[in-house]
């Protein structure tokens, strides 16, 4: 390799990532003033976004990349957006980090690019490792880095791919790589499966150049996908978790709980779960900050949902839910929690009271929002049925998004039949409230709603498309005594009054 040539490719891809910042530049009055544009949430400025990539902190700012198509509202040739922020509130658009142009990851079919994969600090490079995707006679998957000396401007590796090969033959999928550094080694795990089971292969490296293949650190039994993909694969306190999302079941999200052994390679995992139970959580990707939290985020999308049928309509599609912190539960469990941060966004306080319903339902009056943070202390009585909360909720009971408990079935459901588009879809999540109480935590916006429960021990994420208007708040019980304590605060629209920030 020259230096000449290797100048002339760096040249062709800041050309690309050029032409996709252009496409961004303008965004039309009419996405701005999108009434399901959300307020607080991550999300790009104009057309599509799915998988966060290279959750990072790096030199005091949270760093995060996304999958991109920055030229249409369709899934497309992926490109690495970007953004920062300093509170994991307020964001930063950042130019496009990378866009496809070398051989392997820029094909002749859309389905081409720069796709999903982690970032990490190498001793103040900030650099990216992704997968490069090609499709045309075959799939073509490898892994690939980019780095950057200043955290925005990135240079593709001139020996990339630094994995050129799957280690299996004829397997399903290779891609979406997370790394992470133990002691002096840096260490990636790769998605994939085969024969019917989702699988990730383990990596070992020095200088994120050279890896040495170590084998398959953990795969399915059969019952948990044939494909896994964003695999994370971390440690909290005494135990490992591995996070991924796998293919073909009904599980969008999945986590396991064990022990890493870094001398075989293996990860032995011993109890397992959904991390979200909603249907609009998927590709979920940790970072740890200077405070030590790992922090979460995901996609907060759904391949298959009626927003991404309707996003050329809309010009847009795509948010990131709000930022989680992991807390080790008991028995193998991982509980996720708002991030302190959120209490940035806190506007009007409203302490809506005591509420003591027998059956029936009643309207909370005084308190109409489309963008708010809802705490809710419940106590019932053995004999209760059903109770809940309604949520963006229209005045002629057409519309509403509903969150209850069943207590002889011990579940907690969100129900979207009448959010406003019809999604006939209820979301389901065991829940145990062993002494006649339950801590409901949720955060609204124009466009979702996502229910952190018993301090996050149980959460559900769903997206929600209400008509203007829709913005009431009721409550309802079935059977027996109830008593609601209740208190909101209204968020603040963290990109303004109808206007995005505009890309640095």
């Amino acid at each position: 390799m020259t230096k000449e040539t290797n100048v002339e490719r760096q040249a062709a891809h800041q050309e690309a990532i050029n032409s996709g910042n252009k496409a961004l530049a303008n965004v039309s009055k009419s996405i701005a003033n999108d009434p399901h544009r959300l307020h607080y949430h991550f999300m790009p400025p104009v057309n599509w976004m799915n998988d966060p990539n290279g959750l990072v902190y790096y030199k005091g700012e949270y760093h995060l990349f996304y999958q991109h198509n920055p030229y249409s509202p369709k899934w497309g040739p992926m490109h690495w957006g970007h953004a920062k922020s300093k509170d994991l509130v307020h964001w930063e658009h950042l130019p496009i980090a990378l866009a496809p142009s070398e051989w392997y990851d820029k094909g002749t079919l859309d389905s081409h690019g720069c796709w999903s994969g982690s970032a990490v600090d190498d001793n103040g490079v900030l650099t990216l490792i992704y997968t490069g995707h090609v499709e045309d006679n075959k799939i073509k998957e490898t892994q690939c880095i980019a780095r950057s000396e200043d955290g925005i401007h990135f240079e593709k590796y001139e020996g990339n791919p630094v994995i050129a090969e799957p280690p299996e033959k004829d397997c399903v999928g290779f891609r979406d790589p997370k790394v992470w550094k133990y002691e002096d080694q840096w260490y990636m795990v790769v998605g994939s499966g085969k024969n019917g089971n989702g699988k990730i292969h383990l990596y070992r490296s020095a200088n994120l150049k050279s890896w040495m293949y170590m084998g398959v650190a953990a795969e399915s039994d059969g019952t948990f996908g044939d494909m896994w993909e964003c695999p994370d694969l971390f440690q909290l306190k005494d135990r490992h978790f591995l996070i991924i999302s796998p293919m073909n079941i009904s599980a969008r999200n999945m986590y396991f709980t064990g022990e890493m052994n870094y001398e075989t390679g293996k990860f032995d995992y011993h109890y397992h779960d959904m991390l979200d139970y909603g249907y609009d959580f998927y590709a979920a990707q940790t970072l740890v900050d200077d405070q030590n939290r790992r922090i979460l985020m995901a996609w907060m999308e759904s391949w298959g949902s009626k927003a991404i049928t309707e996003a050329p309509n809309r010009g847009w599609l795509g948010a990131m839910t709000i930022p989680r912190e992991l807390i080790q539960g008991e028995g193998g469990k991982l509980y996720m929690r708002p991030v302190e941060e959120l209490k940035l966004l806190r506007e009007m306080y409203y302490a809506l009271g005591s509420h003591t319903i027998e059956s029936g339902q009643i309207s909370i009056n005084g308190f109409r929002s489309v963008s708010y943070e809802l705490k809710a202390r419940i106590e019932f009585t053995a004999d209760v049925k059903e109770f809940g909360i309604k949520l963006r909720c229209s005045d002629d009971g057409k519309e509403e998004t509903v969150v209850t408990y069943r207590v002889e079935d011990r579940q907690l459901l969100m129900k979207r039949d009448y959010e406003g588009t019809g999604n006939q879809h209820i979301s389901i999540s065991p829940l145990e409230c062993k002494d006649g109480s339950i801590k409901l935590h949720i955060f609204v916006d124009t466009s979702s709603v996502e229910i952190f429960a018993n301090e996050g021990e149980r959460v559900i994420t769903n997206r929600i498309y209400p008509s203007k208007g829709s913005d009431g708040l009721r409550i309802f019980a079935d059977g027996g005594y109830v008593k609601f304590e209740l208190e909101a605060w209204t968020l603040r629209n963290i990109w303004g009054s109808g206007k995005e920030r505009e890309v640095a």
